[in-house]
């Protein structure tokens, strides 16, 4: 029977009693924040993590937590990957599939958020390109490497509620650029992604599932002001207040990464298979104004789904 967690719940708490002795693990993202904890909790439970980042020395720096926590079996290996360049993105790939080991789990952790309009090495747009295409084509390119069983976990946001994908036109060459509108479109696209990665695999036994962290202060708001963190904040405060929800507040790194665990190892297969999930539980279809829990309805739109798959084949230029 499952535990019941909350948004209160830690890794530590979710993971407690479970063992990832021979379990392979595959994080994005292990350089800092949500990804370093991410590993932390797997590897103490005995999981084997393979953790990409772009900066490899300073993952080697801020990993040292995670090699200290190692428990029976438990082990961690880094791996280069920089997921604004396709080229990167395919030398990783590349070196999975040579290796030939099977993932039980992969968690496309890695992103940027609100940055300033920019372009990846290939041209997209920042964010779509980072949070989306890298994650899309390296996944795709290792999906053979999924065990039977596996899972596949996409960080999303409540922030795809800033806006949906734009396949017309995904890297604003037309539109005046937002950088909460980027912000929406990138973690839409990431729990689309979920959606149709879910409706191809799951015959094979391989799922996915999106996940929303919370409001966590790391650094993927570097490029965040006070005085934007403020707005924000007051915004999140204005929609909750309608809804008679209490204020918001931030979560601790080890409340953040515990939905990411929970979907990817602890929750039921079926029930977070193609779903989105907050606060270590399936979000409901929640629309209106606002920044607050649950999830849009466009976001699970599998027809949106299979219409981004398409674009993000041209963009990138591999069909899977």
């Amino acid at each position: 029977m499952t535990m019941a967690f909350n948004q209160n719940s830690t890794t530590d708490e979710v993971l407690e009693g479970v063992t990832l002795s021979g379990k392979r693990v595959l994080i994005t993202g292990v350089s800092a924040g949500l990804g370093v904890e991410t590993a932390r909790a797997l590897v103490s439970h005995g999981a084997h993590v393979v953790g990409a980042a772009r900066d490899l020395d300073k993952a080697q720096r801020a990993t040292d937590v995670v090699r200290a926590a190692a428990g029976s079996g438990g082990r961690l290996d880094l791996v280069a990957l920089d997921l604004a360049s396709l080229a990167s993105v395919r030398s990783c790939a590349d070196a999975l599939n040579e290796q030939g080991t099977g993932f039980d789990l992969v968690i496309a952790n890695a992103g940027v958020m609100a940055c300033p309009q920019g372009k990846t090495a290939d041209g997209f747009e920042t964010q779509f390109g980072t949070n989306h295409l890298g994650h899309f084509l390296l996944v795709n390119r290792i999906a053979s490497l999924f065990r039977p069983g596996g899972r596949l976990v996409t960080l999303a946001s409540a922030g795809h509620r800033f806006a949906d994908v734009d396949l017309a036109d995904p890297n604003f060459d037309n539109t005046p650029y937002d950088e909460w509108v980027a912000y929406g479109r990138s973690k839409t696209a990431n729990i689309l992604f979920a959606v149709e990665f879910d409706r191809r695999h799951r015959e094979r036994g391989v799922r996915a599932t999106a996940v929303h962290p919370g409001g966590i202060q790391t650094e993927l708001g570097r490029h965040m002001t006070p005085e934007v963190s403020e707005r924000l904040i007051a915004t999140i405060n204005q929609s909750h207040a309608a809804a008679g929800l209490p204020p918001f507040q931030y979560k601790s790194i080890p409340q953040g990464a515990a939905t990411s665990v929970w979907a990817g190892v602890v929750a039921d297969a079926d029930a977070v298979g193609g779903r989105y999930c907050e606060d270590c539980h399936v979000a409901e279809i929640v629309e209106g104004e606002g920044i607050r829990g649950g999830v849009r309805a466009y976001a699970l739109s599998p027809e949106s789904a299979r219409a981004l798959w398409a674009k993000s084949e041209a963009m990138v230029g591999e069909r899977f």
